[in-house]
């Protein structure tokens, strides 16, 4: 009799001992986002894509080795905002004329495209549909994405804004160093350098919203000009760059010698990585990004947490104080070449994510909206038109994507000195259009990264294939060309 009336207690001592271990799987909190984007990072600035970068960057190679680098990761467009509004509204900037950084235009043969200089508040992104599912939203840093403060993060969907307004540098108070003068981001201790400042407020959110699912995003001012940096680490630099006997003096090729054909002979381009100061401002913010892993490890929620690292285009090498090099890469920001569109791309997304390991699949920035909400168990809003995909089957070890080509559309002349232009990648294959006067250029990246081997002209069926390819994406999202000057009128695309 007692052996019996034991047998049920002992059972029902199970079941709830059982019960809230059953309860919290079934009720887990979705991932954390921690999303990195850094302004102006080249490809080849970082160790994880170039070992013989002249830049130490051990926190974001750290990064890249816990979860998937992507070598052929690209920003939507070659210069800054577009490529912002893409990750966050998931399309491609062209299909609302935001194909240009906002604010700036420069002169040139012809007019430029009509510019749309905001994201539409209609548009719902990122951190709208996360926070509509429970998130608790930061952002940090450069926005760039509106002209007045009814655009800009605060009413798009972010909590907190701290740093985040119209401007696309750190352009006001001592610049990188505190007094900013920044807006939205109060002034705390003088001399307090920006993207140590960024981290910190990040790192606060993460530790205040620990117990319920966030999206941090930190944007950083980083790597972009002004060119400054603590003087302790442009001191570092200066003594590695005498050290490795790098001279500034040595630091500049033409762009006839490097490329061939150039569009103006004698253009300056950077070809050697040794410019101290823009060294000391990478590896600064290698450590504010260090910063930032570290809270989310010593709160314990690196198995709960997404982290991200991209930049939104090419580094700086043909203009502007030219502080780094893209070589191999062609170009650089500004440039439809691959110096100006390949980034630093990355993705540990813990349980789906093998540590260490790389995929050679051609990947965009619109990519990260659709991917991140697929890794938090969500769905896009009807009313968001998408042109992205979830590279969840790439996590988790799918060798490519069931897509046809990535696009990229140009219509300006940059500050950078480049022509306004498209592309379109197919595979290893890379076709660029003018839009001055339509020629084109055919490359084959797997053989010619650097793309010095036009194969336009041995390959005449692929160019039109191709080109026609370009041309129905033009129109699908109803892309705007240059416009008339003084009398002269641009080729059209869709006028042969």
């Amino acid at each position: 009799m007692l052996t019996r009336s034991l047998l049920p207690i002992a059972a029902l001592s199970l079941l709830v001992a059982t019960m809230p271990r059953l309860a919290n799987a079934e009720e887990k909190s979705p991932p954390n986002v921690v999303f990195f984007l850094v302004d102006d990072l080249g490809y080849m600035d970082i160790g994880a894509n170039n070992p013989d970068t002249f830049y130490e960057t051990p926190n974001i190679d750290r990064l890249s080795q816990s979860g998937m680098r992507f070598t052929d990761g690209y920003a939507a467009n070659p210069v800054c905002s577009p490529t912002r509004y893409s990750i966050l509204a998931g399309k491609y900037p062209s299909r609302v004329d935001a194909t240009n950084f906002f604010t700036g235009t420069r002169p040139g043969k012809f007019h430029p495209a009509p510019l749309n200089n905001r994201m539409p508040l209609e548009e719902v992104t990122l951190a709208e549909s996360l926070k509509s599912n429970g998130y608790a939203t930061f952002f940090a840093g450069k926005w760039h994405l509106g002209p007045s403060e009814e655009y800009w993060p605060e009413h798009q969907g972010f909590d907190v804004n701290q740093g985040g307004h119209n401007a696309g540098g750190p352009y006001s108070g001592k610049r990188y160093f505190s007094p900013f003068e920044n807006p939205r981001l109060e002034d705390n201790t003088t001399g307090e350098h920006l993207p140590d400042r960024l981290a910190k407020e990040a790192s606060k959110f993460i530790e205040q919203h620990q117990d319920e699912p966030f999206l941090t995003y930190l944007s950083f001012y980083s790597v972009h000009t002004p060119l400054m940096a603590p003087p302790e680490l442009v001191k570092k630099y200066k003594a590695k760059a005498e050290r490795l006997g790098l001279t500034e003096q040595e630091a500049f090729g033409e762009e006839e010698k490097l490329w061939g054909k150039p569009e103006w002979k004698g253009r300056p381009v950077r070809q050697l990585q040794s410019h101290a100061t823009y060294a000391a401002m990478v590896e600064a913010m290698d450590q504010a990004v260090g910063r930032v892993l570290q809270q989310i490890d010593d709160l314990g929620l690196t198995e709960e947490t997404i982290v991200i690292l991209t930049s939104d285009n090419g580094g700086l090498s043909t203009s502007e104080g030219w502080p780094t090099s893209n070589l191999p890469l062609r170009g650089g920001k500004g440039w439809v070449y691959e110096g100006g569109i390949r980034e630093a791309f990355m993705i540990r997304a813990p349980g789906i994510t093998k540590p260490g390991t790389t995929s050679n699949e051609p990947v965009c920035s619109i990519d990260f909206y659709p991917t991140i909400l697929d890794l938090c168990g969500q769905t896009a809003p009807q009313q968001q038109q998408l042109d992205g995909v979830s590279l969840k089957p790439l996590l988790r070890g799918a060798e490519s994507l069931d897509r046809q080509a990535l696009y990229w559309h140009y219509p300006h002349y940059s500050n950078q000195g480049s022509f306004p232009g498209g592309a379109i990648r197919e595979g290893d294959w890379k076709l660029i259009e003018r839009y001055e006067d339509g020629r084109v250029h055919l490359y084959n990246l797997k053989d010619d990264i650097g793309e010095l081997n036009d194969l336009a002209e041995q390959h005449p069926q692929r160019v039109n294939a191709m080109r026609d390819q370009l041309h129905r994406w033009y129109k699908e999202v109803d892309a705007k060309f240059l416009q008339p000057k003084d009398g002269q009128q641009p080729w059209q695309p869709f006028q042969d």
